[in-house]
């Protein structure tokens, strides 16, 4: 008798069988161990330098623990019980919010409207693209020192040009009233270009033909962009969309250099709080409590980016 692989139904022959399966259990091994070591870089870095962090701000913020190395005893929720209390954290979210609005809608849609632009087929297209995507490669120092010039109130570009017209412009980061604004405007000039080619790659790759079926019907360029351009770009629009919630959220760098959080507070984001409260008050456990407070929040606008992706996807 003849087994299915070929061996014979003898006690040699299933010896060579157990053989056999030993030897493809041995070499699967192997291949699980060597993969495993060629995780193990990454593995401990990921450990080291993201889970523990995280694992102990957690327990900080349930102690009293200070810069300074004292009072590191166990206080339970009293962090968190008084940060949901603290008016200047719920400032600071809603600061955090309002710049978030600001700054993500033009992102989405000017960067769209940019992409557009750029693929009808404007001339010097190669210039368009580095122009727009050019600014992205700053470092936040340098883009908050050339805006901090532009808006000087005497000296700066920006007020020099509306003194042309007879318009006095105002102190554009001294005035509660527009250096939230003034910020926003900043950092769209200074990220629009990673959208924008976000957006330009997803326009490449909307076939022609759809175009060209829409045309033998009698639509016209508005109508094609309507039923045919923005369907196509909304996952793209989605994916900018998030991305760029979770960038504004975590805004601090050019906040920090432009305005230092005034005036008057007005525009001091959540990540700047904490910077003040954990190394200036340097209260560490306070910090921690109102950095996982705001984790959560991060983590809420993921899971719902999660439900509308998964959604999208049921629909397809």
């Amino acid at each position: 008798m003849t087994t299915a692989d070929g061996l014979t139904a003898s006690p040699r022959g299933a010896a060579a069988a157990s053989a056999l399966s030993a030897g493809r259990a041995r070499r699967r091994r192997a291949d699980n161990l060597r993969g495993w070591l060629y995780c193990t870089p990454f593995l401990l870095a990921f450990g080291v330098f993201l889970i523990w962090p995280t694992v102990y701000g957690l327990w900080m913020s349930f102690t009293g623990t200070s810069l300074a190395g004292t009072n590191t005893q166990f206080v339970g929720l009293d962090n968190w019980v008084e940060a949901l209390g603290d008016p200047q954290v719920w400032t600071s979210l809603v600061n955090t919010a309002w710049f978030t609005v600001l700054s993500t809608i033009p992102l989405v849609l000017v960067a769209m409207l940019l992409a557009v632009l750029v693929n009808i087929g404007l001339p010097g297209q190669w210039f368009w693209r580095l122009s727009f995507f050019m600014p992205f490669l700053l470092a936040s120092t340098v883009v908050s020192q050339f805006w901090n010039w532009m808006y000087n109130p005497q000296l700066g570009l920006i007020n020099t040009f509306l003194g042309w017209f007879g318009i006095s412009g105002p102190a554009w980061l001294q005035d509660p009233n527009t250096a939230m604004i003034a910020v926003v405007i900043t950092t769209v000039w200074w990220t629009i270009g990673f959208n924008f080619l976000l957006y330009l790659a997803a326009l490449q790759n909307i076939p022609d033909q759809l175009y060209e079926a829409a045309s033998l019907d009698g639509a016209c360029g508005w109508r094609k962009f309507l039923s045919i351009t923005l369907p196509q770009l909304a996952p793209t629009t989605v994916l900018v969309l998030v991305l760029q919630m979770l960038a504004s959220l975590k805004v601090f760098d050019q906040i920090y250099q432009m305005t230092g959080g005034g005036p008057g507070g007005t525009t001091r984001p959540v990540l700047l709080y904490i910077y003040e409260v954990g190394f200036t008050g340097y209260r560490l456990g306070y910090a921690s409590a109102i950095s996982y407070i705001f984790f959560f929040m991060i983590i809420i606008v993921s899971i719902a980016y999660m439900v509308i992706a998964s959604r999208r996807s049921v629909k397809a």
